[in-house]
């Protein structure tokens, strides 16, 4: 019998995501730096591969922060309709296929950088019952 050391977690709600902050800063500049990009740079195929995968991970746990705090907020409010219609969009995005092209990238930058906005909006707004 093999046993190993690593315990294997089950969290299908994403209970334990939820309590953990965003890593924001780190992402905040590689979407600076992506965006800031004017042309096809020196990096390879396989590098811009690795930060659409960067950008597309950091981007569906957003989105899952955005849809829990839109969720808090009364069904009529303005701020969920438009939480509703960003992640809608993102949705779509990342259902796209990945390609290692500085234009997939900064598409993904792009996402990245609207669903912190929509984020902040969010936690600006009342939640459900307090308003």
């Amino acid at each position: 019998m093999h046993t190993s050391p690593h315990t294997v977690l089950h969290d299908p709600d994403g209970l334990i995501e939820a309590g953990l902050p965003l890593d924001r800063e780190p992402y905040e500049c590689l979407v600076k730096a992506v965006l800031a990009w004017t042309g096809e740079d020196t990096l390879t195929t396989r590098d811009l591969e690795q930060i659409v995968l960067q950008l597309t991970g950091h981007a569906r746990a957003l989105a899952a922060d955005v849809r829990r705090r839109a969720d808090r907020l009364p069904k009529d409010s303005g701020p969920k309709a438009l939480a509703d219609l960003i992640l809608k969009e993102a949705e779509g995005r990342l259902s796209a296929t990945m390609e290692g092209t500085v234009h997939c990238v900064q598409n993904r930058a792009r996402l990245v950088r609207a669903l912190y906005e929509r984020l902040d909006r969010l936690e600006a707004a009342p939640a459900a019952g307090t308003v």
